[in-house]
């Protein structure tokens, strides 16, 4: 129960800290949404006296929460966002609210995200954990040499440079995500893996670098260690003791990490979004960026920091479930 309550402590902790950051750091932005509103609204030939300007500035203010003093839009802004998780309307798509748009790019981004980091963090630690056991074979050294040259190249270059190859050198892959059909019909489903294949190679090829070159080490490492020279000793195969001593040491370290690689994941695929056009968060949050759209940029900046702390905290959690040590602790 204590490591229950710490870890949810935390979990909290770091929530309420990063929907405070993402309050104030938009309000530093030179842009004040209200004003460019209606110079919008201005700007299409509508006439409007001093005294409808003045009405319609209050009603703007009002509606995307910038009455009153910092303190007391803070207060009032801990209190939608805690109670009715209500953002207030997008200034970019007045007056679409801002949950609706969360709603709709959320499903993107995570099907995304989740899918890359799985697919990653399984074939990095599979590979990781064959050439870190068998160092010597010609195909351990090529696979590492494979992780060496993908894994310092940062997501946005590798999304643009994969882009251009198979985007504009072999039309393989649209530049734009379109998705096609209409709901989870096998069209719409295809169509959906079609435009995603594209991102998610981005992300998978850099984090799997990094998951197997960690994996290799460690499993290096423990092949050295007493127990498993005297696994090998008593005479059991290498497939028993990759499977039954080495994985069991290696994979909570992996896990643990994965926790941390979190949020740095989801920046990436941000990044990745934006490169592809993908209809996900990281679209959104660039659109709130260029628009000055306070509401939007809040709203998707707050869902993420929920979603990558969630995510955070059921790793953490599962540890206790993996290593028996860490239930006695």
């Amino acid at each position: 129960m204590k490591f229950l309550i710490s870890r949810l402590t935390s979990y909290l902790a770091v929530i309420l800290f990063g929907i405070t950051a993402i309050f104030f750091i938009p309000r530093l932005l030179p842009v004040n949404p209200v004003e460019a509103m209606l110079g919008r609204i201005l700007s299409q030939g509508a006439y409007m006296q001093q005294e409808q300007v003045s009405a319609l500035r209050e009603v703007l203010s009002d509606a995307f929460g910038l009455n009153g003093s910092l303190a007391s839009q803070y207060a009032g802004f801990l209190r939608r966002v805690l109670l009715t998780q209500d953002f207030g309307p997008s200034l970019a798509m007045y007056p679409t609210p801002v949950k609706e748009l969360i709603a709709q790019a959320l499903p993107w981004t995570f099907g995304l995200l989740l899918s890359s980091v799985l697919i990653a963090w399984v074939v990095g630690n599979a590979l990781g954990l064959i050439t870190g056991a068998l160092p010597t074979r010609k195909l351990s050294r090529v696979l590492e040499g494979v992780a060496l040259v993908f894994y310092p190249i940062p997501y946005f270059v590798l999304a643009l440079v994969l882009s251009i190859l198979f985007s504009f050198v072999w039309t393989v892959f649209p530049l734009t995500t379109t998705i096609r059909g209409a709901g989870w019909s096998w069209g719409f489903i295809g169509s959906v893996i079609y435009h995603s294949l594209l991102p998610a190679a981005s992300i998978v090829a850099v984090t799997f670098g990094w998951w197997m070159l960690s994996m290799r080490a460690l499993t290096e490492t423990l092949m050295d260690e007493e127990f498993v020279i005297y696994a090998r000793l008593k005479g059991l195969s290498n497939r028993r003791i990759i499977l039954r001593y080495i994985l069991p040491n290696t994979l909570l370290p992996q896990i643990t990490f994965l926790a941390l690689q979190l949020g740095l994941m989801f920046s990436g695929a941000i990044v990745t979004e934006i490169v592809f056009n993908y209809p996900g968060v990281g679209s959104l949050i660039h659109t709130a960026v260029l628009q000055g759209d306070y509401s939007l940029l809040t709203g998707a900046v707050s869902l993420s920091i929920v979603a990558v702390a969630t995510l955070t905290l059921l790793v953490d959690l599962s540890c206790p479930l993996i290593d028996p040590r860490i239930r006695q602790r």
